[in-house]
């Protein structure tokens, strides 16, 4: 008698909140499909639903964009409220940026801009507090693109920290983490950010174009080891194709 073969289980696709017609999930994508998940892309600002139950999915995570968590278009208020469906059903949740910042906005904290107007725009030192060394290794320097930053919501454990915004990264509850910083660049993104970007450079704190390209020679293998062992924690990935 032969035998069937067996069949193999696919997970549930990871839900992709994406808020530019061309932005991708750039590394964090790439890492989740090697991982053997299918990506669920959604873009509110361009009418895109997002789904009333994550129980069809294996996580959330919602990408930056140009705009802030305190602007009153009919998407961001829309997205921030969504934000109570990982949180009620405790999926793995993770906000990178304006993500970060909705999170944060849903959990009651402030977004705001630095009080003496600085931004960070480039590459900025990053300290990791005891919580979250207790969880993995942090990179020294990671790659920064924005001009609000977020206080800590109550209840929420900080994981790293920086000198100009203190509130770098955290964790809320088990399942929900927040970062402010960008490890999903690719080299191709980089540069359309430095490009498209440029006009920024101006601004307090901010780093000139070629400061952007140089560092992530330096930095970015580090960085993206990190991103490699930060979503292998965030959705529980298995240790052993990390990097693949």
């Amino acid at each position: 008698m032969t035998a069937k073969p067996a069949i193999i289980a696919r997970p549930r696709p990871i839900l992709i909140v994406l808020h530019q017609e061309l932005s991708s999930p750039g590394r964090v994508g790439q890492v989740l499909v090697a991982h053997g998940f299918n990506l669920d892309i959604r873009r509110p600002p361009l009418g895109d639903p997002l789904p009333d139950t994550l129980e069809n999915h294996a996580g959330a995570v919602v990408f930056g964009g140009p705009m802030s968590a305190n602007d009153q278009d009919e998407f961001v208020r829309r997205e921030t409220d969504w934000l109570a469906v990982p949180l009620r059903e405790d999926r793995p949740f993770l906000g990178i940026c304006l993500g970060a910042q909705m999170l944060v906005n849903h959990l009651g904290g402030k977004v705001e801009g630095h009080r003496d107007g600085l931004v960070e725009i480039g590459w900025y030192p990053l300290k990791a507090t005891d919580e979250g060394k207790s969880l993995l290794d942090w990179p020294e320097m990671v790659y920064q693109f924005h001009r609000e930053g977020f206080s800590l919501p109550r209840d929420a454990t900080l994981l790293a920290t920086a000198e100009t915004y203190p509130n770098q990264a955290f964790r809320y509850g088990e399942n929900a983490w927040g970062i402010q910083f960008h490890a999903e660049l690719t080299r191709v993104m980089m540069q359309r950010w430095v490009v498209r970007g440029a006009h920024r450079f101006v601004l307090p704190g901010a780093q000139p174009g070629r400061d952007h390209l140089g560092g992530r020679m330096i930095w970015d293998m580090h960085l993206k080891r990190w991103l490699d062992e930060f979503l292998a924690l965030v959705f529980g990935l298995s240790a052993d194709r990390i990097g693949r």
